[in-house]
């Protein structure tokens, strides 16, 4: 018997994390347009909802993961390891994802792995828990995916942000991806798509 309360993780594991993995992928391939995306209700503490389900779909044993100080507790690493086996690193740069929870600030780009010439996909993605997806300063993306334009407005990124991302995708084909995750949504930001103000 176990000593220790897990939490359930999917209802159905394959069906579940096969729908996250597709919104994923959708929400990268089409940048600002936000996927539907697969939360869960019985999790850990303040790993929950949307975070809770693209970590059980993005980690796994051979996946290096960073969590960010609100989900970074025993119960939480109890239940990655339980569920996904991923191993947990202390530092964003040694990490293929990392996981920012609601209310955590966001780390700078530029300290997490930025990947090499020779590897860029080796880069981090980050997963951000934010309050809402519109309702924010409006943002104008342009780049591969976007038709002309597309904008998008969510709330609780840092006031810094554009000028980091800019600097992120200057970098390319090195540099970090963003997954915007609340209400039940994820919005992709590929690194190579470019952020103005509307």
């Amino acid at each position: 018997m176990l000593s220790h309360d897990f939490g359930a993780g999917f209802a159905d594991p394959v069906r579940d994390a096969q729908g996250v993995f597709r919104a994923v992928l959708d929400a990268l391939s089409h940048p600002g347009v936000a996927q539907k995306l697969t939360g869960m209700s019985d999790c850990v503490g303040n790993l929950k909802g949307e975070l809770a389900s693209t970590l059980l779909t993005l980690g796994d044993h051979d996946t290096a993961i960073w969590l960010s100080p609100r989900v970074d507790t025993a119960a939480v690493k109890g239940f990655v390891g339980f569920h996904s086996g991923a191993p947990v690193v202390s530092d964003v740069a040694k990490a293929v994802f990392a996981f920012v929870a609601l209310g955590d600030a966001l780390p700078n780009l530029a300290d997490c792995n930025l990947g090499s010439q020779e590897y860029p996909d080796r880069s981090t993605t980050l997963v951000v828990e934010l309050p809402a997806l519109s309702g924010g300063p409006a943002l104008v993306l342009r780049g591969p995916g976007i038709r002309d334009t597309q904008e998008i407005s969510p709330v609780g990124l840092p006031g810094d942000f554009v000028s980091q991302w800019s600097e992120n995708r200057e970098l390319f084909p090195r540099g970090v991806d963003l997954l915007l995750v609340a209400d039940g949504q994820v919005v992709g930001l590929p690194r190579t798509t470019r952020i103005g103000d509307a």
